[in-house]
């Protein structure tokens, strides 16, 4: 039996690089995926067709994590189609990266509406729901800079160190009804967003790391399986560092 047979997944931000791969683990495992992005395209219609064809159910959803209104509306959708939310991932994340006495207002705000607030909006959405049901688990996404910081990220690492007290608060407050809140911390991972990076930035960075190579976002994925199974049953309010050793 595969370890997440006839579970129902949410992944939001699933359109590409980690989001992506986490929900393509999740169907290969047996789970049913739902998965949110702004807008339904043709990335998330390939998406959601790779997908279905692990041989489970699959459905893209346009919602934007950070408004409230929008995440309640779509934990409600996914319980109509697909019965149940067993498995949240808040992955939805965004970059306005600058030093602090270039950085504006609106990046500040943008950066913490996308990354943190919108844990909050749909872990307070989905959370109704596990609690009828007397289980689930939710994974955060946050990152080793929310645990080191970093130059011209304080608005990005104030969001990833929030969803870290965010998970351990939640998990606390859950537990007794058998839901399970944890958070992983990836390091420097090979998506789209890297890729911008110059190759010589790009080398320097994987020569800080004692696995001497970038995390692909399968490993982050792999993780994910592992906190959405029965296989973590017992773990809950950790913070999991997918990062090569580089935060030790």
């Amino acid at each position: 039996m595969k370890l997440l047979e006839g579970k129902t997944a949410i992944v939001t931000g699933a359109a590409r690089g980690i989001g992506r791969s986490i929900a393509l683990a999740f169907a290969s495992q047996g789970a049913n995926v739902a998965f949110s992005d702004l807008n339904l395209d043709d990335s998330t219609k390939a998406v959601e067709n790779e997908i279905i064809a692990y041989g489970v159910k699959a459905k893209a959803y346009a919602s934007n994590a950070s408004k409230f209104e929008d995440s309640q509306a779509f934990a409600e959708a996914v319980v109509s189609d697909f019965g149940s939310i067993d498995i949240l991932v808040n992955n939805a994340g965004i970059t306005r990266d600058n030093l602090l006495m270039r950085m504006t207002e609106s990046d500040w705000d943008l950066v913490i509406a996308v990354n943190l607030k919108s844990v909050f909006n749909m872990t307070k959405a989905v959370q109704r729901i596990m609690l009828k049901q007397r289980s689930g688990s939710i994974i955060n996404m946050s990152s080793v800079v929310g645990i080191e910081g970093n130059a011209g990220q304080s608005n990005y690492s104030a969001s990833k160190a929030g969803i870290i007290g965010f998970t351990k608060s939640i998990a606390q407050e859950l537990g007794s009804r058998n839901i399970r809140v944890n958070a992983i911390a990836p390091g420097f991972i090979a998506t789209p967003m890297t890729e911008k990076l110059a190759a010589d930035v790009r080398a320097g960075w994987v020569q800080t790391i004692p696995l001497r190579r970038e995390g692909q976002p399968e490993d982050v994925a792999n993780v994910c399986v592992f906190l959405g199974s029965e296989l973590s049953s017992y773990v809950t309010g950790q913070v999991i560092s997918v990062c090569g050793g580089m935060h030790t």
